[in-house]
């Protein structure tokens, strides 16, 4: 007992040390091809709802972050929990990408077996920064729920952040699933 106790604190050990991410304070230069996307680094947070004909309209918090570490792309990582007990909801992770003058991509993975990649338009137009993506792939495991199509809208106005998705799945065609109102926290 005692050896086996000591081979998996050494495999813990062996994995933390092999598969460490370096830790540093040090925020790298922004990509250039990232100037237009830029304004959305950073973290928000706000309440949302949500409604779809399968299901019952449903309120909830949402935690939205965009990072960089200098390459061409943001880092993306979205959790929602339920506004009636707090008991996790949704969480998402991805990358969004410019892909040309007034265009991006969004690749997303959920762990509820869901991968997207999207594309779209992205305008600033008075200071308001809007992208329209819409899903070019939806990929989904065995397991996972019927979705055909997503369409995402994002509009950043100051520190305010809106967003909508909408969704063909379960037999239904695209239709509003959810809207949320974010404030930047960091």
């Amino acid at each position: 007992m005692r050896s086996e106790t000591r081979a998996v604190s050494r495999a813990r050990s062996t994995r933390r040390r092999r598969y460490a991410f370096p830790v540093t304070d040090a925020t790298p230069p922004l990509h250039p091809d990232l100037v237009a996307l830029g304004p959305l680094l950073g973290a928000w947070r706000g309440n949302g709802s949500g409604s779809y004909p399968t299901v019952a309209p449903f309120g909830y918090t949402e935690h939205l972050y965009f990072g960089h570490d200098g390459r061409p792309f943001l880092t993306y990582d979205q959790r929602t929990r339920s506004l009636d007990d707090d008991r996790p909801l949704h969480a998402e992770t991805g990358y969004l990408r410019p892909a040309g003058p007034g265009r991006a991509e969004l690749v997303v993975a959920q762990p509820t077996g869901v991968v997207e990649v999207d594309d779209g338009d992205v305008q600033m137009s008075d200071g308001v920064l809007r992208l329209v993506l819409r899903s070019r792939v939806v990929g989904l495991t065995t397991s996972a729920t019927e979705i055909t199509a997503v369409e995402r809208t994002v509009l950043l106005d100051g520190d305010v952040l809106h967003t909508t998705l909408a969704m063909a799945a379960v037999g239904q065609p695209l239709t509003h699933h959810l809207a949320s109102e974010l404030r930047r926290t960091g």
